[in-house]
């Protein structure tokens, strides 16, 4: 995150005075500030962007992870949903190398994906370190006026957040998931993908279908 755009807020302390001060007939005080991290950012985003609105002739990316195998099943069946609504389906994985002359090359990989699409998928937000990069690549993708959706597990959920927050985009849509995830068998993971398609589709803004319009 890029530290010299963020905005802290600032309050003071009350003076603190020393418990040998009467003794010596002076009154020494000290006072100094409190930088609050939790503070908004003076740019920062509450909105969450653009809609997905209806996915047919779109191009829908899905931003997967070398460790989660849970996401990458829900991934495939939110996949054949959209591509079943006419939307066409990409997928670009990322790994935990993402420093030195690896990381560079997946920057770019990255940039070259988020080019090629018109509607972000980014997950999975299940750890620490996985969570931070999701949120990073979910920041990328809007930051490109991409319709943005990063997922989480419900455990991260407020790490995702204050992520989001901090990056600038505490509006940044974050659709959560169960936890745990990654230890279940494949056919609970499909249950919960199945169940979870009509929140993910509202957190996205998306449909299915295209909407009717009334004849008259």
């Amino acid at each position: 995150m890029d530290n010299k755009s963020s905005t802290m807020a600032w309050q003071a302390v009350p003076p603190l005075r020393h418990a040998n001060d009467n003794e010596h007939g002076c009154d020494r005080m000290s006072r100094g500030n409190v930088l609050d991290p939790t503070a908004l950012r003076a740019d920062d985003i509450p909105l969450p962007g653009p809609d997905a609105g209806p996915l047919a002739g779109k191009t829908v990316g899905f931003r997967l992870d070398e460790i989660w195998r849970a996401w990458d099943w829900i991934a495939d069946i939110w996949a054949d949903e959209f591509r079943k609504a006419g939307a066409t389906v990409t997928f670009w994985r990322s790994n935990q190398g993402r420093t030195g002359v690896e990381g560079e090359r997946l920057a770019r990989e990255l940039e070259q994906f988020l080019a090629s699409i018109d509607i972000a998928v980014v997950g999975l937000a299940n750890c620490g370190s996985c969570t931070g990069w999701t949120i990073r690549d979910a920041l990328a993708a809007a930051d490109r006026g991409l319709p943005t959706t990063a997922v989480c597990t419900a455990v991260f959920e407020e790490l995702g957040r204050n992520l989001a927050q901090r990056g600038g985009r505490s509006g940044l849509r974050l659709h959560v998931l169960p936890y745990p995830l990654n230890e279940k068998q494949k056919h609970e993971v499909d249950a919960v993908a199945l169940e979870h398609l009509p929140g993910v589709l509202r957190t996205m803004g998306a449909e299915l279908a295209a909407r009717q319009e009334a004849v008259a």
